[in-house]
């Protein structure tokens, strides 16, 4: 494979370290890649830390001295290892004559069905989206959140108390490293901002073409503002109709699953806040397939295939290639055994990439498409084909007019700005792809500002979805190991009572080979102490890399 001198800097590091350093992170990394319920992005062990990740817990903050330049936090505990059952507070009967529902007209009995149907609502949208660190002091702290996520790192129970010191080792160990990935970028992850003026816009456009007047909320998962903060301001603000919106076109257990199963902790804890008889929520779990976005998408990469000179479409057939353009859309990757487990997430890339592709000109117009999978990590089988495998295969092929497309990302930020930008730019480059374009995310483009009105119109007026069923009817809790199972069950019943315990349930048990995971998981935690002791060198020496 044809690698940029990026990749073979990194090969070399690696190519020097010892043979008993080398079977260490080999073993840890075997150990992080079987407890990885969700992709880490360019990951956690390269220069470009761009997790794609969330824990359906509370995160713990790091340690103040972390992150000493944050925002000031509410208190907020470690997460728990005692069994907690899970009873969503949405699984309320709303049948059940013992339960008032002041908000709405019980003489309708179609007035559970819709936000529309509430008296005097107070419209709240809460926007879900990952977060990264806004300068590069933030970026311990962030990566710290990150890590001490048991569900990031899921290490064996015994050994679960060492939570927080892995994730203050890696934190502390990546930090100088991630600093120089967002600095290349401006130094630190315009997601907020972006997500901010999305949210502002949002909100403009359903007051003047809806006069819906609604209050916009933003819960990131891995820096501020947390969600659980979010949850709080709504809270304050009495907030008695919620739209749930996950800032992630297409649904995966990695992203949006794992946003909404931290919203049903919280309105598990809190029900006298969440429950029905205080507030109607609703959850649009994916809108891929909506025309307004699949519009805004095409309109953009419409713009970067016209922008191509005579000259460089000229140049597209000159080595061999019939056709003059061509259009990768770049996915985030998950690993294929999510896919297995039922994730939605490729048949939607799919179907996603086939309705933007429509709109888009045909190969007899000189326009093909492909698409990949990016920022894959660890030795596990990712979707394929890998947007590093694809370039140079590209280029091997005489491709020298390309536009990039970053399908699953709404908002520029790292996975755009440095990994495709920098990274993926300067392999096309040396493969021989000569005149590189790259569509720009979404961010306010006015087409896509006012589909996500739209979506929190339809959403207000139609049938509800709530938390629990969006994350049954998506499969999630496929992937949960045993010793998450065994200290929360979710309950699928739902808000309207659709549902079955027992699906859920039975999703979440532990397949066989998970099992020997988990079980060759603590053999590698205990081998690598074994290491440590007889290198002489400390745990977060396996971590150089």
């Amino acid at each position: 494979r044809h690698e940029s001198p990026r990749h073979i800097r990194r090969q070399q590091h690696l190519s020097n370290t010892s043979t008993m350093s080398s079977i260490a992170i080999i073993v840890l990394i075997s150990i992080l890649e079987t407890a990885l319920p969700f992709g880490l992005g360019v990951s956690a062990f390269s220069s470009s830390i761009s997790p794609r990740v969330a824990s359906p817990s509370s995160l713990s903050r790091p340690p103040q001295h972390v992150h000493a330049s944050a925002p000031p936090s509410s208190t907020s505990s470690y997460r728990s290892a005692t069994t907690t059952k899970l009873a969503a507070a949405t699984a309320l009967d709303l049948s059940d004559e013992s339960i008032t529902l002041p908000s709405w007209d019980k003489n309708d009995d179609t007035s559970t069905d819709t936000i529309a149907k509430l008296k005097d609502p107070k419209v709240g949208v809460l926007l879900l989206n990952l977060g990264g660190p806004e300068t590069g002091e933030d970026v311990e702290g962030f990566l710290y959140n990150l890590f001490a996520d048991p569900d990031i790192i899921r290490l064996p129970s015994i050994l679960s108390p060492l939570q927080s010191l892995v994730a203050l080792l890696i934190s502390k160990r990546r930090a100088p490293k991630s600093r120089e990935a967002y600095d290349s970028i401006g130094g630190g992850s315009p997601i907020l901002q972006y997500t901010r003026a999305q949210a502002d816009l949002m909100a403009e456009s359903l007051k003047s073409r809806y006069g819906i007047e609604a209050k916009t909320y933003i819960g990131m998962r891995y820096w501020y503002p947390f969600t659980e903060e979010a949850l709080a301001q709504i809270r304050e603000d009495g907030i008695n109709a919620l739209v749930i919106l996950p800032l992630y076109p297409q649904f995966s257990i990695s992203t949006s699953g794992s946003s909404l199963r931290v919203l049903q902790e919280e309105f598990a804890r809190n029900s006298d806040f969440y429950g029905p008889q205080r507030m109607f929520h609703t959850v649009v779990p994916s809108w891929y397939d909506r025309p307004g976005y699949v519009k805004s998408v095409a309109n953009l990469i419409n713009k970067e295939l016209e922008s191509f000179t005579p000259e460089e479409i000229a140049e597209g057939t000159s080595d061999g290639q019939p056709i003059p353009k061509h259009v990768l859309f770049s996915a985030h990757g998950v690993p294929a055994s999510y896919i297995e487990a039922g994730d939605p997430y490729k048949d939607q890339i799919i179907d996603c990439v086939d309705r933007i592709s429509a709109l888009l000109p045909s190969e007899e117009d000189g326009v093909k498409v492909h698409l990949s999978f990016q920022s894959r990590v660890g030795p596990v089988e990712w979707l394929r084909p890998y947007t590093d495998d694809v370039l140079p295969s590209l280029g091997e092929q005489g491709v020298k007019n390309l536009v990039v497309v970053p399908i699953s990302f709404v908002s520029e930020h790292i996975e755009t700005l440095e990994e495709i930008d920098i990274e993926y730019r300067e392999l096309a480059l040396e493969s021989g792809i000569t005149n590189w374009r790259r569509s720009p995310a979404l961010n306010t483009d006015a087409t896509f500002i006012e589909d996500m009105a739209d979506m929190v119109a339809d959403a207000l007026n139609e049938p509800s979805q709530s938390i629990t069923e969006a994350c049954v009817a998506n499969n999630v809790g496929n992937l949960e190991l045993e010793a998450v199972s065994n200290r929360m069950e979710i309950s699928s019943a739902g808000v309207l009572g659709v549902g079955n315990v027992d699906d859920l349930a039975g999703k979440a048990k532990l397949r066989k080979g998970e099992l020997i995971n988990g079980r060759l998981a603590m053999m590698g935690i205990f081998v690598t102490i074994l290491l440590e002791f007889a290198s002489g060198k400390p745990l977060i020496h396996f971590f150089s890399w």
